[in-house]
């Protein structure tokens, strides 16, 4: 800490000075450490299955920009505490536009320079460095004796089919110079991220597939969650084991929301219990190695069976899951999802009494909404390398567009009572429902990707104790 009169300040994180716990390297060390390597073959590999698609995707942006010099960055490492960071993960656009994935290095620039025709692109990234460097054995955050081995630039241009130079080449003295945060360049490669190409629509896939193992795994371990006074966090880290085992991380943390805590739609501190009567809602998504994300949320019994009350709840929510699915198809506004979820929710809450007025008037869109009282969320959201992907697109792009054929959204309506709503009944209150899929609209309509998730009240009954009984 540092002082100043009657001022106190907290030192910054992370500084190079920070030497206290160094220990010095002896001459016998820094005589011996850079002989004895074996010589390293740069092995050169073929280019990867997403290239061409990721060359296209630059092609498009190279148009988009003419005489413009372009730079899309990686990001760097964001520190977590003092002197350790979180992982590394590549910045979607950057990612989207290389097709480098949970493989790239941080740092890495891509950068369109003009020419008559279009762009020279060039990936700019950290060269490895030999054994005769200090970097070798003394930078903890990229030497290769702590991180391990970096790849070479003609590895990487092999690999991912894109001229690249050392970082240190780099130069961006230039006025016509558009960096990533520019706003033009950020809603274009966003928007260009709205129509999945064929390798991201599997890459989705895998990722729901792979999720779904996730919740299989919830499942199975369900005993073993009522057991733990903090159940929830039980099924943090059995999603997370999936996730990290055949996958590259969680696309966002985990929700697990047991009981009334179903309730907060955005519950991630999971430290509750899981008991038997209760219902948990779980959304979780697996991030596969290409970096594309599943969403799926589904609402389990926790003892297996709905209670009259919970299955009313839970048939509502499915049945406005369905109706929006129904409706989806191409050529309607991205917007008339969310008013068909919200066509059912009123409906619903107008039959069960809670609605202060008629379904009709609360479906007034000036002067209604009383049912999003019980659903505050929206109903959809684009899904790809983000969780909410596409998110900078502009608006008329977004929710006032069309769906097209290779959009990927979820569908996922709610109802949320919270335990102190006064204008519910008793019985309703401490309920919260969710449910969730990922869906894919091709020339014939919706996908529903999560399909293989069981969604009905029966399905789900039967889903968790058969699994409970493994």
């Amino acid at each position: 800490m540092t002082t100043s009169d009657d001022t106190t300040t907290a030192e910054k994180p992370r500084t190079d000075s920070n030497t206290n716990r160094r220990q010095p390297y002896p001459q016998g060390f820094l005589d011996t450490i850079s002989t004895g390597w074996a010589d390293r073959e740069d092995a050169i590999p073929a280019a990867r299955e997403q290239a061409p698609f990721a060359a296209a995707r630059r092609d498009a942006v190279s148009a988009a920009f003419p005489g413009r010099r372009l730079v899309v960055p990686a990001g760097g490492y964001q520190v977590r505490s003092n002197d350790t960071d979180f992982p590394f993960r590549a910045h979607s656009a950057f990612a989207h536009l290389t097709g480098w994935a949970s493989d790239a290095v941080a740092d890495s620039l891509l950068v369109f320079d003009p020419t008559a025709d279009g762009h020279d692109v060039t990936l700019f990234l950290r060269d490895r460095a030999t054994r005769e460097t200090a970097e070798f054995y003394r930078d903890a955050s990229i030497g290769e004796f702590w991180v391990g081995p970096r790849p070479s630039l003609a590895a990487v241009a092999a690999d991912l089919g894109v001229e690249t130079a050392d970082l240190s080449a780099f130069a961006s003295g230039d006025d016509d110079l558009v960096v990533g945060e520019d706003e033009a360049l950020t809603t274009f490669v966003s928007e260009l991220r709205l129509i999945k190409d064929a390798y991201e629509v599997a890459q989705l896939q895998l990722a729901v597939d792979t999720t779904k193992s996730g919740f299989d795994d919830i499942v199975a371990e369900l005993p073993r969650v009522i057991e733990h006074p903090r159940g929830e966090r039980v099924v943090e880290g059995v999603f997370h084991s999936r996730a990290r085992s055949d996958g590259n991380w969680e696309g966002y943390d985990t929700i697990a929301a047991a009981g009334a805590h179903a309730c907060y739609l955005h519950w991630t501190r999971n430290d509750g219990a899981v008991a038997p009567g209760d219902l948990i809602l779980i959304d979780a998504g697996v991030e596969v190695d290409s970096l594309y994300t599943a969403d799926v949320t589904r609402t389990l019994p926790v003892d297996g069976t709905f209670s009259p009350v919970q299955r009313r709840i839970y048939e509502a929510v499915l049945e406005a899951a369905d109706a929006v699915f129904s409706a989806a198809k191409p050529g309607i506004r991205f917007q008339e999802l969310h008013d068909t979820a919200m066509r059912v929710i009123a409906e619903k809450t107008a039959e069960w009494g809670i609605l202060p007025v008629p379904a009709a008037e609360a479906l007034d869109p000036k002067t209604g909404g009383q049912q999003r009282r019980y659903m505050v969320h929206g109903t959809s959201h684009h899904l790809g390398l983000d969780v909410h992907d596409c998110a900078q697109a502009r608006r008329e792009m977004y929710y006032e567009a069309e769906l097209r054929p290779g959009m990927v959204f979820t569908i996922e309506p709610g109802l949320y009572f919270q335990a102190d709503d006064m204008t519910v009944p008793e019985e309703f209150r401490g309920i919260g429902v969710r449910i969730e899929d990922d869906i894919l609209m091709t020339e014939d309509g919706p996908v529903n990707l999560s399909a293989a998730v069981p969604r009905t009240a029966d399905d789900v009954e039967a889903w968790v104790r058969g699994g409970q009984s493994r």
